[in-house]
């Protein structure tokens, strides 16, 4: 089991990151809406299913308060994204803003996914899980209503990306090494294979029935 003491000492930077989390993801779900050519209600309801959507089922699970309930700045952040990308017309930079946005995103919430169950005395394996559901949960529901194919269904790695991620911070952590370095190695662990997935095109072999 991690130690719930030891997340203590980095519950504000985790904060932090939460809030950086959702920032980008919520930018990875108005950038969806622009590339659908959605309305501004649309951009903001992408954006905040998508920034807040794998943290509340987190929080859900694992018996927490939902982190958004009762204060304004986290669904602050997502109608900030989702203005700044309808304003700043985001979906026509050079670059794949959506896929670049959407891994980071997804490497810092299967960190604070995993330590956020850690910090309330979940065993290693689950914290795991929990920060891949938080990782992945809301970008699966901003596919499914932008009615694009389910990171769940395609070949690319995504979810393995965060497992990896979530893997390496808890591993670390129950190795002994505090949560911050490990959380930073973990982020970055997931970040690097889902940055080869998407610049190499690195995919997981499909089952065939042969």
């Amino acid at each position: 089991m991690i130690d719930p003491p030891a997340l203590e000492t980095v519950r504000p930077l985790l904060s932090w990151l939460d809030m950086a989390g959702v920032a980008v993801f919520a930018v990875s779900g108005a950038l969806a809406a622009a590339r659908a050519k959605q309305t501004i209600v649309t951009f903001a309801f992408f954006a905040a299913i998508t920034g807040i959507g794998g943290g509340t089922l987190r929080d859900l699970l694992i018996g927490a308060p939902v982190f958004w309930v009762g204060r304004s700045d986290y669904l602050g952040i997502c109608l900030i994204a989702a203005g700044a990308v309808w304003v700043l017309r985001a979906d026509r930079w050079q670059l794949p803003a959506l896929l670049w946005f959407d891994a980071i995103g997804m490497a810092a919430y299967a960190v604070i996914g995993a330590a956020k169950a850690g910090s309330y005395g979940l065993p290693p394996l689950p914290c795991i899980v929990m920060g891949v559901l938080t990782a992945s949960f809301g970008g699966i529901v901003r596919d499914v209503l932008a009615g694009e194919p389910s990171i769940l269904l395609r070949r690319e790695i995504y979810i393995s990306a965060a497992a990896l991620g979530a893997t390496t911070y808890v591993l670390l952590v129950v190795l002994g090494m505090a949560a911050l370095p490990a959380g930073i190695i973990g982020a970055a662990a997931g970040f690097a294979l889902r940055a080869l997935a998407i610049g190499k095109g690195l995919a997981l072999p499909a089952y065939r029935d042969e």
